[in-house]
């Protein structure tokens, strides 16, 4: 069996790599230069910003030991998803989280939302082997969740949110997707914590997801400190 160190180094070499322009340039909100092998030489609000995780790691998504490591469960409860809730689950890859709120929220509807045509098709497939009815697969883009505006109850990032190219202008988007007492859960591996088990660049602090989401328009709520390795941070909007 391989380690997670293991997959998680072949999820990344399965990915084109994007080349990195040594001089420094800037725009309006990002700065380009280079850093991480595993950045995208592209820095928001002092952060690199990671390279996407392709469909190729989709085993890893999907690999039995997560709720064991990340106590995804937990992080359910966490949400406390109400049977009637619309919820947006961005960065939904294969719908790992996405079918496990739908059976939560049976008379609401979740919107799966990834960029990436292989993993919407793997939710397509699982909506249409569970005969599931309140799961709605969303195309979004680089820049734009493509949601309708004011539509969404909760809103759910898992490990994703440092990997989003554009995360001004997806994350304007998004605000403007939830209601006004909607909730973002915002869930990434704690860079404050040596120990957990992730490249550094696939981590975030508290304090730097407080700065950005600051800039979106939202407040930290809590960040509920009851995950094996990742922060659960709710924001709300300001």
């Amino acid at each position: 069996m391989k380690s997670l160190f293991q997959i998680l180094l072949l999820a990344v070499l399965a990915f084109p790599l994007s080349g990195c322009n040594s001089q420094q340039r800037s725009d309006d909100h990002y700065t380009y230069k280079s850093g991480d092998w595993n950045g995208i030489g592209k820095w928001y609000m002092g952060r690199e910003i990671a390279r996407v995780m392709g469909y190729q790691g989709m085993s890893w998504l999907e690999r039995p030991e997560r709720e064991q490591e990340e106590q995804t469960s937990l992080l359910l409860k966490n949400m406390e998803i109400e049977e009637d809730d619309t919820i947006a689950d961005i960065g939904a890859g294969s719908g790992y989280h996405v079918f496990k709120m739908a059976a939560l929220s049976e008379k609401g509807l979740v919107y799966a939302v990834d960029i990436q045509e292989e993993m919407l098709a793997e939710i397509d497939r699982k909506i249409e082997d569970g005969g599931v009815n309140n799961v709605r697969p969303v195309k979004g883009s680089e820049k734009s969740v493509n949601l309708p505006e004011n539509s969404v109850d909760k809103v759910l990032i898992v490990d994703v949110y440092h990997e989003i190219s554009f995360p001004k202008e997806l994350m304007a988007s998004l605000y403007d997707a939830m209601r006004s007492d909607a909730k973002l859960y915002l869930i990434e591996y704690r860079a404050e914590d040596a120990t957990v088990p992730i490249k550094k660049i696939h981590k975030m602090s508290e304090k730097q997801a407080v700065k950005e989401m600051k800039a979106a328009g939202f407040r930290l709520q809590e960040n509920i400190a009851n995950l094996p390795w990742q922060h659960c941070m709710v924001f709300v909007k300001e």
